[in-house]
């Protein structure tokens, strides 16, 4: 653990070095975000199947209702009939679950990273990336030199849980959580689901702004990602008549 955080932590100065003539003294900030960016674009793969195997469950969901109601006296046959058919779609029952498992080591890795004193010296404008909101709130108020930065990064992230809010209902409303199969509490999920986007809020507000930079980061990659990742189909139509137009 600690030789990967020797590693990346030398890999995020080097980029911050490659920066510097372009953002000076943010250049460890710049470095930050570009080198989140990098890691999400490694792991992007991982998002793909996820999303492919998510997809695929709720593709054959009424399939699986239809089992379910067929052979609901039956608990052998119809765990059999259900193997069967995971089989026969060629849709594993755990697609999607073992990617998103995968990612959390290398996500965790990176907290730790920002999160430590590694990133003490630097600064983002007047906001040191090793101090938190706190901080920047005991020396000048929220509107002060530091204060203004967490102001934008908290604007930045609204805007983006706004996004995340509206694409997370849309979706939900297309695909819901039962999947053809009663869920307990499907209903509040689906409610309070769409406003874990603002949980980012509280995130940026308590931890050093170092890791505030990869939350933010992390989080706008995730929301575009499977805007991108589960688009609806009329989305993807609009999509094709402006790729035929073009």
């Amino acid at each position: 653990m600690s030789t990967l955080m020797s590693l990346f932590a030398a890999l995020v100065e080097r980029l911050a070095e490659l920066l510097q003539p372009l953002f000076a003294t943010t250049a460890t900030a710049a470095a930050i975000v570009l080198f989140t960016a990098l890691v999400r674009l490694a792991v992007h793969p991982l998002s793909r199947a996820a999303a492919r195997g998510q997809k695929a469950r709720t593709r054959i969901a009424p399939q699986l209702a239809a089992l379910r109601k067929k052979h609901a006296k039956n608990p052998e046959r119809l765990k059999k009939a259900i193997l069967d058919l995971h089989a026969k779609e060629k849709v594993s029952p755990f697609a999607g679950i073992m990617p998103s498992l995968l990612q959390a080591p290398a996500f965790l890795l990176m907290y730790h990273l920002f999160a430590g004193d590694r990133m003490a010296g630097h600064a983002l404008f007047a906001a040191p990336l090793g101090d938190r909101w706190a901080d920047a709130l005991s020396h000048g108020g929220p509107f002060g030199p530091a204060g203004q930065v967490y102001l934008v990064l908290f604007a930045l992230v609204t805007a983006v849980a706004a996004f995340g809010y509206r694409h997370t209902k849309r979706q939900l409303a297309a695909q819901p959580l039962d999947l053809g199969q009663p869920t307990p509490g499907a209903g509040a999920i689906t409610k309070v689901m769409p406003l874990l986007s603002f949980a980012t809020l509280v995130t940026v507000a308590v931890v050093p702004l170092a890791a505030a930079l990869y939350v933010v980061t992390s989080t706008a990659w995730t929301v575009v990602e499977r805007a991108f990742l589960f688009r609806t189909p009329k989305e993807d139509a609009s999509g094709g008549a402006v790729a035929t137009r073009a």
